[in-house]
């Protein structure tokens, strides 16, 4: 039966629940404050993840945590004027620094990430978005195969999961890309991922496609939900009232407010991510490559390399930090000192972080006609296009083929 249904926020979650749903028969308005792909779905690395199922969270990382923060080599930053506010999650966030933890985490993420180029081409097909998807393989570059040891946690994890991968010396590195010739000592390759061309304008022609099959799109900001008898009754919008048979929150890093008025029980922050962006770069990479020592990404793009990484808490509020951009902007020359380039633009955008490392997707505790899809870290672009579909069953009452318990939105933490 074909419902009134109102999706909350553009990024490429809620734009790829609005295009299911639509599919589903259902009459859809998306909602969202600036646009389509505005956000962190603009400045992400451009890379389908589907074997990033390895949280930050990792066992050692309490110890490690202090000497990171202090040196401006490290890619985590905090800003201490927010420390305050930042230490209750980041006591939660914490304790799950352990192999259960990173057990359990993996396995939701897996579930949700294994076949993420298939999800996005069921997606896109058909679509002037199709064009900027291209499968892909995945490099990490590591100094040499002792780097690569100590990170041997992470690839076990993988290992057991069933991600598959290959390990690569100097020689075999260079050969798969001569650009990549003695940068690297050693490294790794990862099949069967994806990589979008151009992440900002392929989220755009989906939301184009979405409203050319005759769906609506609404700019305004969404200030509250009044809730009655455990339903959603409508929102408080800045456009005004609105009004439907069921709500998507999409919200990503903004969705706190909201989703504790729904009784979401899952902390969240944003974790601060960076990219520099070099235009008209005299290097062309032939595959993504993850930088392990800096944990940023480098990609190649449509007339630009981007290179995208970082951690840093600092809340929603306050303006980008300059420690960020300079450590990617020296990291970047150390390894391409001879990269020549017209221009360099940096972006800073903000990824939804939940205490436990997994996306919150489900149905509200308190109005069962919203459901919540949000709070996917470093892998919302990987992730969007399973999640959105997940979102569209649920609406059906048709089975997920997964179990979502793990996704809870009001699992204890």
């Amino acid at each position: 039966m074909a419902e009134d249904i109102i999706v909350i926020g553009a990024g490429i979650i809620g734009v790829s629940a609005a295009l299911w749903l639509q599919r589903d028969g259902h009459r859809v308005t998306l909602v969202d404050r600036e646009g389509p792909a505005a956000g962190t779905s603009y400045g992400n690395g451009g890379i389908l993840a589907s074997g990033s199922i390895v949280p930050v969270t990792v066992p050692g990382l309490l110890r490690k945590a202090p000497g990171m923060l202090f040196s401006p080599n490290q890619p985590l930053f905090v800003k201490w004027s927010y420390l305050p506010r930042l230490a209750p999650f980041l006591r939660s966030y914490l304790k799950h620094a352990t192999a259960a933890s990173v057990d359990r985490i993996s396995t939701a993420l897996w579930d949700l990430l294994h076949d993420s180029p298939d999800q996005h081409m069921a997606l896109a097909k058909g679509t002037p978005a199709e064009a900027y998807l291209t499968p892909a393989d995945y490099l990490f570059g590591y100094k040499d195969r002792e780097a690569f040891l100590a990170d041997s946690f992470g690839w076990d994890v993988r290992r057991r999961r069933g991600s598959p991968f290959e390990e690569m010396d100097a020689q075999a590195m260079a050969a798969h890309d001569p650009v990549l010739t003695g940068r690297f000592g050693y490294g790794v390759r990862c099949p069967g991922h994806g990589q979008v061309t151009d992440p900002g304008a392929y989220v755009q022609a989906l939301a184009a496609e979405f409203e050319v099959k005759g769906g609506r799109f609404v700019k305004a900001e969404v200030l509250d939900a009044r809730l009655s008898d455990g339903e959603c009754t409508g929102l408080e919008t800045s456009a005004g009232p609105m009004r439907a048979d069921r709500y998507v929150m999409t919200l990503g890093a903004w969705s706190g407010p909201l989703a504790r008025k729904l009784g979401v029980t899952v902390p969240l922050e944003s974790e601060r991510g960076y990219h520099v962006e070099f235009v008209n770069p005299s290097i062309t990479l032939k595959s993504t490559v993850m930088v392990a020592s800096g944990k940023f990404v480098m990609n190649s793009m449509q007339g630009r390399l981007r290179c995208a990484g970082v951690v840093e808490f600092g809340g929603l509020d306050a303006p980008a930090s300059a420690a960020p951009f300079a450590l990617l902007r020296r990291q970047v020359a150390d390894l391409f000192p001879e990269l020549s380039y017209d221009r360099v633009d940096e972006w800073m955008g903000h990824r939804p972080a939940t205490a436990d490392s997994i996306p919150v997707i489900g149905v509200s505790p308190k109005a069962r006609n919203v459901l919540l899809g949000y709070g996917h870290h470093h892998i919302g672009l990987t992730g969007g296009p399973k999640t959105g579909r997940w979102i569209a069953r649920l609406v059906a009452g048709q089975p997920t083929n997964t179990d979502l318990a793990a996704y809870a939105p009001d699992r204890k933490i």
